[in-house]
């Protein structure tokens, strides 16, 4: 797969988060041992997502945490992009400001899919250089932080993601949070309790300043299976 020619259209992709998280609000224990909890359904409804989607997106440390890949989740799910009209196998971001991933992450063993690696001038030359050895594409999207909105049009133009989901972590979803960039959210609320006040949340970060910067959204759905809710919140326009 290669980077598709320029469109004309730089409107930006469509921005939707998926997540699971404890009845109190965590993505994972204080101590990060525990970051999967989710049932099978949960797993699946992750694929699924995935199957609709050009590109799938996550932050460096939850990338080396999970050990995820980031691909298909299987024939089954490629089936069901190409149905769509979508390629077999959808792009891999990886975000990471300081440039700081594991050359021996698991996603970089697999190469089903181009890897785009969105950094920072913070990187040094030494990591750049390194990952520019690992990944398809490594760009520079800002001086000390990544600059979402002009980084989400350069993956329109260039690599025609026009659906991008973001499986965070906390703290990559509240820079998108905070920059107005989500459309949708698909939320599945666990039965647990992690407890911790430095457990993970889905939106950590510096977070929103007053109720005022408060970001809206509606509520589109809400379905039960078994023990879980499967929630979809879309941003009130």
């Amino acid at each position: 797969m290669t980077p598709k020619t320029k469109v004309k259209n730089l409107k930006l992709p469509f921005l939707f988060v998926n997540l699971a998280m404890t009845a109190d609000g965590k993505i994972a224990t204080a101590n990060r041992a525990v970051h999967s909890f989710g049932s099978a359904r949960d797993l699946a409804h992750l694929y699924e997502l995935r199957a609709t989607a050009d590109a799938v997106m996550c932050g460096a440390r939850t990338v080396e945490i999970s050990q995820s890949v980031l691909g298909t989740g299987g024939g089954k799910f490629r089936k069901q992009r190409l149905k769509l009209g979508l390629a077999e196998f959808n792009l891999r971001i990886i975000v990471s400001g300081s440039g700081s991933i594991d050359p021996q992450a698991d996603i970089f063993k697999q190469k089903f899919s181009p890897i785009i690696v969105l950094t920072t001038r913070r990187a040094s030359a030494k990591k750049l250089a390194q990952l520019r050895a690992l990944a398809d594409e490594v760009k520079i999207c800002g001086h000390r932080e990544i600059h979402f909105p002009n980084t989400l049009r350069w993956l329109r133009e260039k690599w025609r993601i026009t659906r991008l989901l973001c499986e965070g972590g906390g703290e990559l979803n509240d820079t998108l949070f905070r920059a107005g960039l989500v459309d949708e959210i698909h939320l599945t609320i666990c039965p647990e309790i992690f407890g911790g006040r430095s457990a993970p949340t889905i939106a950590d970060g510096s977070g929103m300043k007053g109720l005022a910067d408060a970001k809206a959204y509606q509520i589109q759905s809400i379905k039960r299976f078994e023990g879980e809710l499967f929630t979809v919140f879309s941003r009130k326009k």
